[in-house]
């Protein structure tokens, strides 16, 4: 593992800005209004080689333990239990603030080293800022815009005395990666499994994450759209069907509202966001809330996993609390059958993120989806299966003309794709691809993972360029 580096700071410092800098991409949100970051998001950053962990935090805020700020900032101060070096961020051109000095008090009293950040500090309207935060006694300030990039050097040179040796340390000890190419990488299912979980607000998203991870890593609440970032977490399940370990990628997500109810400039950012977590995802747990059942705005959820061909699976939480258990269990399941059709045998499970349930058997089957999902099926018993296919039901003819359907190839997994080559594929009717969809789920064993048919025409040699 690499050195874990903390930033701290009160809200609208531009902890996440840095945050995105160091890691070179823009993973965090960022906005100007303050107290966007909630949870913790990690990434791997490096500057001129010296390669780290930095995790970003919640704005550190003076408020109740028992509001969202305090419990935002009950997370903030976890995050430090472990970490190699904390970078205070402060706002140099806000100059230094009562919140500052509390947050420096504190810094002052923990174990860990603290590398003081002086943020926005381009041009002269930082100056004053740099120089009283001297007053916090954490040393020499490092002026930089995270936003421009300038200083990014400095804080090189700040770290490296603090982190350096163990970067080093770790550095001897990596193993050079495997490179496997892309078509190897297709054909069996490696690396922890990429698990998403979706769901309109309040479904107990992080909730069910944390239950599994056995602590409160992430932010919870009554509140609806407390996550706002797509939070990944790497972990390690334990089968207890098998006794083996398992790696998982964790990943929450923001609530999903219907689209006329997103009016909030953030609340789009985060929906955003949620969305590129799907197209990482391998599996996507769509994540019910047992006390209101299934809802269009969850079908139109479902209908956009399956558009971006990711494996998808139901799961009904808050189901200890659950009235008319069997009812609501097999209306969900026939809704889903209705609302669905282009996908059938949709895992459908129980679980209750508040005790537990269902929640290893949901991983199984996780398991089992991305198996399903990448799957190859040879080229020798895929064209057996299509001319059974043929023969049960020809191609129709319309206006008289034959359409010669010649053999099929799976083109890819994840999701399965397929390439059907005949002639006059134009005329062959969507009703007729839809059989062949079918037929390839009911008899290939692709029947709960979305299936892209292609149909190719061969090229006429003899026809006009």
């Amino acid at each position: 593992m690499k050195p874990t580096v903390i930033i701290i700071g009160r809200p609208n410092v531009g902890k996440s800005t840095l945050f995105n800098r160091l890691i070179g991409k823009k993973l965090a949100l960022v906005d100007d209004q303050p107290g966007v970051t909630r949870d913790r998001r990690m990434g791997d950053a490096e500057i001129a080689g010296l390669q780290f962990t930095v995790v970003d935090t919640a704005g550190w805020e003076d408020e109740d333990a028992d509001t969202l700020p305090g419990r935002m900032r009950a997370q903030t101060e976890v995050s430090i239990e472990g970490a190699d070096a904390a970078l205070f961020v402060i706002d140099a051109r806000a100059g230094l603030t009562p919140l500052d000095e509390e947050i420096g008090r504190w810094l002052r009293q923990q174990s860990v080293p603290v590398v003081l950040v002086a943020n926005k500090a381009e041009g002269r309207a930082g100056e004053a800022g740099v120089f009283e935060s001297y007053g916090l006694g954490l040393g020499e300030p490092v002026p930089l815009s995270a936003e421009h990039g300038e200083g990014v050097a400095d804080l090189f040179g700040a770290l490296w005395p603090v982190i350096g040796e163990k970067a080093e340390a770790k550095d001897e000890d990596a193993v050079e990666p495997i490179d496997f190419d892309e078509d190897e990488d297709e054909e069996r299912p490696r690396g922890p499994l990429k698990l998403a979980i979706v769901g309109r607000p309040n479904a107990g998203k992080s909730t069910l994450i944390n239950r599994l991870l056995g602590e409160n890593r992430l932010l919870t609440g009554p509140e609806a759209g407390i996550t706002r970032d797509s939070i990944a977490v790497d972990w390690e399940w334990l089968n207890p069907r098998t006794g083996d370990r398992q790696e998982i990628r964790l990943i929450d997500t923001a609530g999903m509202r219907k689209k006329a109810r997103v009016t909030d400039k953030l609340e789009r950012l985060s929906v955003a966001d949620a969305r590129r977590a799907v197209d990482f995802a391998e599996v996507v747990v769509l994540l019910l809330d047992a006390t209101k059942g299934l809802e269009h705005q969850d079908l139109k959820i479902a209908d956009m996993v399956l558009q971006e061909g990711r494996a998808l699976m139901i799961a009904i939480n808050k189901w200890d609390v659950a009235e008319n258990a069997s009812s609501l269990f097999n209306g969900i399941k026939g809704a889903l059958e209705d609302g669905l059709a282009q996908v059938r045998g949709l895992p459908v499970l129980a679980v209750s993120a508040k005790t537990g349930k269902g929640l290893d058997t949901m991983l199984n089957a996780a398991f089992e989806l991305r198996e399903t999902w990448s799957k190859r099926v040879s080229t020798a018993a895929l064209n057996r299966w299509f001319d059974d296919a043929m023969e049960a039901n020809p191609p129709p003819a319309p206006g008289g003309k034959r359409i010669k359907l010649r053999y099929i190839t799976q083109a890819g997994t994840r999701p399965p794709r397929f390439v059907v080559f005949g002639t006059r594929l134009d005329m062959l009717p969507k009703s007729y691809e839809r059989y062949l969809v079918n037929g390839i789920r009911a008899k290939l064993g692709f029947d709960a993972v979305p299936v892209r048919v292609v149909l190719k025409s061969a090229k006429n040699p003899y026809a006009s360029s």
